[in-house]
């Protein structure tokens, strides 16, 4: 009888023991669990934040895009009806292609209440592409942050302008320098716009060798 109640009592004391073990065991799985718990709160109110500042910086970058877009097509605009004469539109189109912006230009004529909508290289020949490719590099180097300093270079800017136009393109160029304080390095064929220039040279190809000679005005 003393047997079984030693054999009990050492029993009991090893259930004591082991239930004492499991209860710590489970402390601590209890801390652990908190822990992570709190991690996981964290981790999720990070990710919150950061959803919410990519929206914001989405948001920002929309309206950065919109207004940069809105000062191209008035500049792009202003240029082509100061040029043509006429009430000529650049438009630009914008549109998300696998997560990237792409943009199409447009011009819009109003004929007889009738609207035309066309890609600039399908609109009265070359001479509106000229025009568009000037302006829109005067307008990107003008709205470039930060400031892009130094000349505006130009090739053959209106090589497909007919001369109808051309004394335009020259008053264009000149209140360009003028409102933007920049100067203006030019190529032309065109005499007329050489006229206009402070300081005017002609290159004369000669056995392949360029002669350059200053034109006297």
């Amino acid at each position: 009888m003393v047997n079984d109640i030693n054999k009990f009592d050492r029993v009991l004391k090893d259930l004591k023991d082991y239930f004492s073990k499991e209860i710590g065991k489970k402390e601590k799985l209890e801390e652990q669990h908190n822990l992570y718990l709190e991690d996981l709160n964290n981790i999720n109110s990070q990710i919150e934040l950061l959803e919410k500042v990519i929206m914001l910086l989405q948001k920002t970058s929309e309206f950065a895009r919109n207004q940069a877009k809105s000062q191209i097509e008035n500049l792009v605009t202003k240029c082509l009806q100061f040029i043509f004469e006429s009430n000529v539109i650049f438009s630009i189109e914008i549109e998300e292609l696998r997560n990237k912006a792409n943009a199409d230009f447009f011009v819009i004529d109003e004929v007889d209440d009738l609207i035309i909508k066309t890609k600039p290289e399908l609109s009265r020949g070359g001479g509106v592409v000229d025009i568009v490719s000037l302006a829109l590099r005067i307008a990107f180097l003008q709205i470039h942050k930060p400031s892009i300093e130094g000349p505006l270079i130009l090739d053959e800017p209106a090589k497909h302008v007919s001369q109808e136009f051309i004394n335009n393109v020259g008053e264009f160029l000149k209140q360009t320098s003028d409102m933007f304080n920049r100067q203006i390095i030019m190529i032309t064929h065109d005499d007329y716009l050489s006229s206009l220039s402070d300081k005017s040279y002609r290159v004369n190809l000669i056995d392949t060798v360029s002669i350059v000679s200053p034109i006297e005005e």
